[in-house]
């Protein structure tokens, strides 16, 4: 899951970066859903009106609609709609059957939405640390952590890249336990050809604005090939009812309405231009900062990145960011600055500063650069003057 750590500012102006460039008044912003908006207005507007005009609020065709195509988008058997990214992980998480005593191994590197679906079921996160190069969760140090409890691994498609699906499913197999996907920044990322949400048991999703399928408020989607899991999944979603008021076990009221799925509908025809276009954008960015001091991503063989996010790691992160924005008006944002094995609300789990050190590591100098579809090409050389500028 991910839930952004905006920056000072997302409105947009056009303009030459300069010195002194006004906090408020960027010269690029960092994300700007309103250009979206602006450019897909004339078929949003209908869809809404069409939600108005049907009186299918909670639920209702839209949502079916969205989940048959966001299933073949996927390309896998089901769908199922949900109001949040985090009540996606839960109610999979219930469908796995996690409760209290069981463990959870996922990263402590990723937003806590992640953590808490493990705590929703009462079950215990246990953290494994993260690749250097990769940033997803370390197989390397999966089997140490496995015990008689553990019943389930949650790697995490960090900034759109999916995690080592291969050696998790071996360790998984090996130790008789489940695996759930959070993809929650990985909308159309491919795993040795295979889409995210098809490459475990079942795969979470969140439509969150920012994200690369964002819906204009909270959405999520779970998505699996087994019927059964779909079957428990869509009833868990509604009070857990498989027959109107009937209930057989506790539920949730995690419906989609019907307004997000019609937004969703309209963005999902753009999704995978969108995506090309990010593509585009940060193998420019790779290309023009490659000899710069500074970590960039690696996408390995056989993976390709949804590039949710393009993050760098820099020394120094905070002359970094402020040089940036007051000298050439290109705001920042951070995903994560703080680990989860570091937040006060999980400081029960007897975790200390010090156990996972790659990922406290990019903890530190982890920097989110603007990064979105609607750039122009003007926009990315700003960035990227302003970056090579900063650091030189």
């Amino acid at each position: 899951m991910e839930q952004p750590v905006w920056p000072i500012s997302i409105t947009s102006r056009s303009g030459v970066p300069g010195r002194n460039q006004s906090v408020t008044d960027p010269a690029v912003p960092y994300f700007d859903l309103k250009i979206q908006f602006q450019n897909l207005r004339n078929e949003i507007l209908p869809a809404l009106e069409r939600v108005c005009e049907s009186a299918s609020f909670a639920s209702g065709p839209e949502v079916k609609a969205f989940e048959e195509e966001y299933a073949s988008f996927c390309e896998v058997g089901h769908c199922i709609g949900v109001n949040a990214g985090t009540s996606a992980l839960h109610v999979a998480l219930r469908c796995m059957d996690i409760g209290p005593g069981d463990e959870v191994i996922t990263t402590p590197f990723t937003f806590i939405a992640t953590a808490w679906a493990i705590l929703y079921c009462g079950a215990t996160p246990v953290f494994v640390d993260i690749h250097p190069a990769t940033r997803n969760l370390d197989p390397a140090g999966l089997r140490a952590k496995i015990t008689p409890r553990t019943r389930a691994i949650l790697p995490v498609h960090l900034y759109g890249l999916p995690a080592d699906m291969d050696a998790i499913h071996e360790i998984a197999s090996d130790a008789g336990c489940k695996v759930v996907e959070d993809a929650a920044q990985a909308h159309g990322a491919r795993y040795h050809g295979r889409r995210t949400g098809g490459l475990a048991s079942m795969g979470c999703f969140s439509f969150y604005p920012g994200k690369n399928l964002g819906a204009y408020g909270e959405g999520g989607a779970v998505t699996t090939d087994d019927a059964d899991l779909a079957a428990r999944a869509r009833a868990l979603r509604d009070h857990a009812m498989r027959r109107r008021y009937h209930h057989d076990e506790v539920g949730y009221n995690y419906r989609m309405d019907g307004f997000q799925a019609a937004v969703l509908r309209v963005k999902l025809r753009h999704l995978p231009a969108w995506n090309r276009r990010r593509a585009e954008i940060a193998l420019r960015y790779t290309e023009a900062w490659k000899d710069l001091p500074m970590q960039l991503p690696e996408i390995p063989g056989g993976r390709e990145s949804a590039w949710h996010l393009y993050v760098v790691g820099v020394e120094n992160r905070d002359r970094f960011c402020t040089i940036l924005l007051q000298e050439y008006g290109i705001p920042t944002a951070l995903h994560y600055p703080l680990c989860l094995h570091q937040q006060e609300a999980l400081r029960d789990l007897g975790y200390a500063s010090g156990d996972f050190p790659v990922a406290e590591a990019l903890a530190r100098r982890c920097v989110s650069l603007p990064f979105f579809p609607e750039m122009t090409d003007a926009q990315v050389d700003t960035v990227i003057q302003g970056v090579c500028r900063s650091l030189s």
